[in-house]
């Protein structure tokens, strides 16, 4: 009962100076705010990056052809003929930890359409086991599979932006489709994961939504190629779970680099690589942010003190008062420091909320991933708690110290 009088007064006291104590909490409330949102979006980024690396494959290394001027490339193709399947296949015999690889060829695509629309799209040859490095899931029909490609099958696979240019009424599966100068039947529609950006650390993603899969050996040999271009636009290669990934890409490229002779004519793009990069940065905006919402909060910690130390100037006979009819130095402790806490946890409810809401404006405005987390929530309302008790401590000690003769004579 006594601790409940306690913050009944406290209510009361701050209820009757309603703009001091709004000014005093404005502080708390931007603090915790600010990690809240910092928070979210640091926790929304890492799911973000997560999800961009399955559709590279965090296992995987993944081989890209270089482009070229004409004149340096002619130059080059003098002592290799680029990427080739056979690359993917040398590295799957000689390296152990190589377990599977999938390989792509680039399409010089002018024209999709079917029956019901057309696509800006590209088509893009690729092997069976392509599917199976990354994770992609089937939203209707059926994966290309091994003799698609061995028998040069005229099937096509859909991205599912592509299927609803394509077939804007549904029931892609079945149907026809004009990719240059070949037609194509539709066994599947892929239901890709959707991505906020097109790009993770300089690399292209999202791609697979806007194409169109068919057999690899149906793109190589059903549709011409450009002067000089390798067999093979990229090649994938599953490293073992057990293998570290960025060690593994040294044997990796050795062999490659024998294989073309000391040409540099790809690039070598290694996920976990990626991934650990964007964490550090991530690590360092935390970092960054905390401190900027650190300093707000011990503003704001500086703010409850100094109202504090007002109240105690204000109160001066009230306290004397008090300490005449007997109420001792630890009563006036409590006291003051239950408006402080007080403060602080309002502050903290009202933070949680505007640092909610701040969350959804930056996600909205900026497309950057938000992510709610609750341990974000729990730490910044704990920190500004924690503030709060802290910086009421010495105007509290100050107001039990108070001689009650001198207060109650006090103007």
């Amino acid at each position: 009962m006594k601790y409940l009088a306690i913050f009944i007064d406290t209510f009361a006291e701050l209820k009757q100076h309603k703009l001091r104590t709004l000014l005093t909490l404005l502080g708390m409330i931007f603090g915790v705010g600010a990690v809240i949102a910092m928070l979210n979006i640091g926790s929304g980024a890492e799911r973000e990056a997560l999800k961009m690396i399955d559709t590279m494959g965090l296992h995987n290394l993944i081989l890209e052809g270089k482009t070229f001027e004409e004149k340096e490339l002619k130059e080059q193709r003098k002592h290799s003929t680029g990427l080739s399947i056979r690359d993917g296949e040398i590295s799957t015999r000689s390296l152990p930890f190589v377990i599977d690889f999938s390989a792509q060829k680039l399409i010089d695509t002018y024209s999709i359409f079917s029956a019901q629309g057309k696509s800006g799209g590209n088509a893009i040859g690729v092997s069976p086991s392509y599917f199976e490095l990354s994770k992609f899931t089937l939203a209707a029909g059926r994966m290309l599979n091994k003799n698609d490609n061995i028998i040069f099958a005229q099937v096509a696979l859909l991205g599912a932006l592509t299927a609803k240019q394509l077939f804007p009424l549904g029931d892609a599966v079945g149907n026809n489709i004009k990719i240059n100068h070949l037609w194509f039947k539709v066994v599947g529609v892929l239901d890709t994961p959707y991505l906020k950006k097109e790009e993770f650390q300089g690399i292209k993603l999202g791609g697979d939504q806007n194409q169109v899969f068919i057999p690899l050996k149906t793109a190589i040999h059903k549709f011409a190629s450009k002067n000089l271009s390798s067999e093979v636009s990229s090649i994938k290669l599953k490293i073992a779970d057990d293998v570290d990934p960025i060690k593994a890409a040294k044997a990796v490229s050795h062999l490659i680099k024998r294989r073309h002779n000391d040409v540099d004519d790809y690039n070598l793009i290694i996920p976990a690589a990626l991934l650990a990069q964007q964490k550090q940065t991530q690590q360092i905006f935390n970092i960054v942010m905390s401190c900027v919402a650190g300093i707000s909060l011990l503003v704001g910690g500086i703010g409850i003190m100094n109202i504090m130390l007002a109240t105690v100037l204000e109160r001066t006979k009230e306290i004397g008062l008090l300490r005449a009819v007997g109420a001792t130095q630890k009563d006036i402790q409590l006291q003051f420091l239950a408006e402080s806490f007080t403060i602080s946890i309002l502050g903290g409810i009202l933070g949680v909320v505007f640092g909610l809401l701040l969350s959804e404006l930056i996600s909205l405005y900026s497309e950057w991933a938000v992510s709610w987390s609750l341990s974000a929530i729990i730490l910044s309302f704990s920190i500004c708690a924690m503030v709060g008790l802290t910086f009421g401590v010495y105007p509290a000690i100050k107001a039990s110290k108070l001689n009650p003769i001198d207060a109650l004579q006090s103007d």
